[in-house]
């Protein structure tokens, strides 16, 4: 039997956008960790990394396809991306990121008209982050490269 190359080279190129989404969200479960252990200590930097923690998460759903956002509102582009190809039914936990962006830029930048973080914020982004770093788990064992 002959090997098709086509194949055999897009199997290669399958397991190599796998094992990076793998990757990410390993680094996702790893900022999940970090806020849970940080957040008495700074509640901003605490909620910078479940922000983190949930894009990196999505965004190792697009990796998985192939898929990357770059510059200028890349953070905006994987949440509207991941959304489109998982709405309806409704996400709430992917849908809690467009809230938590801007708080995230606020606080990562600050500015004295906006308010940063508080821990009610953590809070309410800790109901979902670890939904959305599942939900991603799960979706990058099924979902195929575009």
């Amino acid at each position: 039997m002959a090997v098709n190359v086509w194949q055999v080279g897009r199997a290669e190129v399958e397991q190599a956008l796998r094992e990076g989404a793998e990757g990410m969200l390993d680094q996702a479960r790893g900022a999940l960790a970090s806020a849970e252990a940080s957040v008495d200590i700074s509640v901003e930097s605490a909620f910078t990394l479940l922000y983190d923690a949930g894009r990196l998460a999505m965004a190792a759903v697009l990796v998985n396809q192939g898929l990357k956002t770059r510059g200028e509102g890349a953070h905006a582009t994987v949440i509207d991306l991941v959304l489109a190809q998982t709405e309806p039914p409704k996400q709430e936990a992917f849908r809690a990121m467009r809230w938590m962006r801007p708080l995230r830029n606020d606080t990562q930048y600050p500015n004295p008209d906006r308010p940063r973080a508080a821990r009610d914020d953590y809070d309410d982004a800790h109901e979902h982050v670890p939904e959305i770093i599942d939900r991603a788990t799960k979706l990058v064992a099924v979902m195929p490269p575009f």
